[in-house]
């Protein structure tokens, strides 16, 4: 595998095949990957709602009007849609739930250990929520930590991809009831095989030159 050469290739695709679907081990492979992602203390904040029949691609797409319309299209010809979802806060139960699937997974020598990991993940959460007074903000971060991940699988499986910050997610909200379950909607994610009439696919990519980007030290 060249990685470079896929980050060079892949782009943010503007028009997708409708009649091209993923295969179902292939999504199997990038659903694994989400639910490995990285995040911070392992806090796993996220949920991932995964649309592929018509109805369900439906349903994200009506939250794409006005000046979002534009990006409905994509949702309605991806063979999936992926809506990447944050908590709206972290309660004390769900602290102990991540400890529990600690200890399940066998990361603990002994109690002291177990207790340490607890006391962690608490002072960290203080931190965030009293110190820092964002933690919804910080949650979010390590969701698109898990964005990232999926943005580098697809092309490793030949599938194309568009990150959608452009969506109601007021709209996204109710119409999957997120908040009552203790979410919102944080950014969409379509995947599928592009069009030959996709415009960007044709166009140089574009990025800042190394000499800006990078302070060697």
């Amino acid at each position: 595998m060249d990685l470079l050469n896929l980050t060079q290739q892949r782009y943010t695709t503007k028009a997708y095949d409708p009649d091209k679907k993923i295969p179902q081990d292939q999504i199997d492979l990038l659903l694994e990957v989400l639910r490995l992602a990285p995040s911070s203390i392992n806090i796993q904040p996220w949920h991932f709602i995964v649309a592929q029949s018509p109805e369900a691609k439906q349903r994200i797409a009506q939250c794409m009007t006005g000046k979002y319309a534009y990006n409905a299209p994509k949702v309605l010809d991806s063979s999936h849609t992926i809506v990447l979802c944050t908590r709206t806060d972290v309660t004390e139960d769900y602290l102990e739930h991540l400890v529990t699937q600690d200890d399940v997974a066998g990361r603990f020598k002994d109690e002291a250990t177990k207790q340490a990991q607890r006391e962690t993940r608490a002072g960290y959460i203080d931190y965030y929520r009293n110190e820092k007074g964002n933690i919804q903000h910080w949650m979010e971060t390590q969701t698109f930590i898990a964005l990232g991940e999926l943005l580098l699988a697809a092309p490793i499986l030949g599938i194309d991809a568009t990150p959608i910050g452009g969506f109601d997610d007021a709209a996204v909200n109710q119409e999957f009831d997120l908040v009552n379950q203790g979410f919102h909607s944080s950014v969409v994610l379509t995947l599928g095989y592009r069009s030959e009439k996709d415009f960007n696919a044709q166009l140089p990519k574009s990025r800042l030159s190394k000499e800006e980007l990078f302070t060697i030290l």
